[in-house]
């Protein structure tokens, strides 16, 4: 396991999911803009992992100090400037929406994933209307 300490740890995470976090970014573009710039960002983990935290409290914070991200890169997979860029990055991290590994929860993934069909299945209505 301890090879593979910060893979484990995170899949502990996944398999703890709840679905209550898709509230969070339903109702907010900004914060789905973030989730979905998110999924496309590079993401590597530190090669030499800081000491692990036996409190499972401190493990979720473990696995972020061990994740390597820019958050000026992820600035520019946003269609817009967002000044509020790193608040809304916390929020969704305590909110355990996204993965220090570039995915996504679960729900929220799944979430988007039928909002995107339902947006892609209106506008092929709209389409043969027009048409």
């Amino acid at each position: 396991m301890k090879k593979n300490r910060w893979l484990d740890t995170l899949e502990q995470f996944r398999n703890d999911e709840q679905p209550e976090c898709v509230l969070l970014v339903s109702g907010s573009p900004s914060l789905i803009r973030i989730v979905v710039a998110w999924m496309n960002m590079p993401i590597e983990r530190r090669k030499r992992l800081t000491p692990f935290p036996q409190d499972a409290g401190q493990q979720w914070e473990w696995l972020w100090r061990n994740a390597v991200y820019s958050t000026e890169r992820l600035a520019t997979y946003m269609p817009s400037s967002d000044k509020e860029l790193e608040q809304k990055l916390q929020a969704l991290i305590a909110n355990k929406v996204l993965y220090p590994d570039g995915t996504v929860n679960g729900y929220v993934e799944r979430f988007l994933q039928a909002r995107i069909v339902k947006t892609l299945s209106s506008a092929g209505h709209w389409l043969r209307k027009a048409g």
